[in-house]
């Protein structure tokens, strides 16, 4: 029933604002719709993703968005350290960090947080 229709990831900030300058100003994402100071929808792709105010922000402990870059794992990392994002390094079965690439499986991944502790990741596959 629902696998012919495109997803929407939903990304919960406490301030729209902030998210704003790290979804744009940081990511690169542009706006392609807006409910005033409550929700920001962005294009990535051929999907969207909605970045919107709730009190419940920043708390998912688990990757609420990954973005598939194929091999350009290590320069998209590289580009977001100059724009002052800190990667997360976790301790991960079959997984070996090399800076801030965690590989194994046959993949090269990187997971890093927006300003609300939302965890989001690139991924070679």
């Amino acid at each position: 029933m629902l696998r012919d229709t495109d997803a929407i990831a939903n990304l919960a900030v406490k301030d729209v604002t902030r998210a704003k300058e790290f979804y744009e100003g940081v990511l690169g994402f542009e706006p392609v719709g807006r409910e005033g100071d409550e929700l920001i929808v962005y294009r990535s792709g051929k999907t969207t993703f909605n970045v919107y105010r709730s009190k419940e922000a920043g708390t998912n402990k688990a990757t609420a968005v990954t973005w598939v870059v194929g091999d350009k794992v290590q320069d998209v990392v590289q580009a977001l350290n100059v724009k002052g994002v800190t990667f997360e390094h976790y301790d991960m079965p079959g997984l070996t960090l090399e800076g801030d690439v965690h590989v194994g499986y046959g993949m090269h991944v990187a997971w890093f947080k927006d300003p609300d502790g939302n965890i989001l990741n690139i991924v070679s596959r």
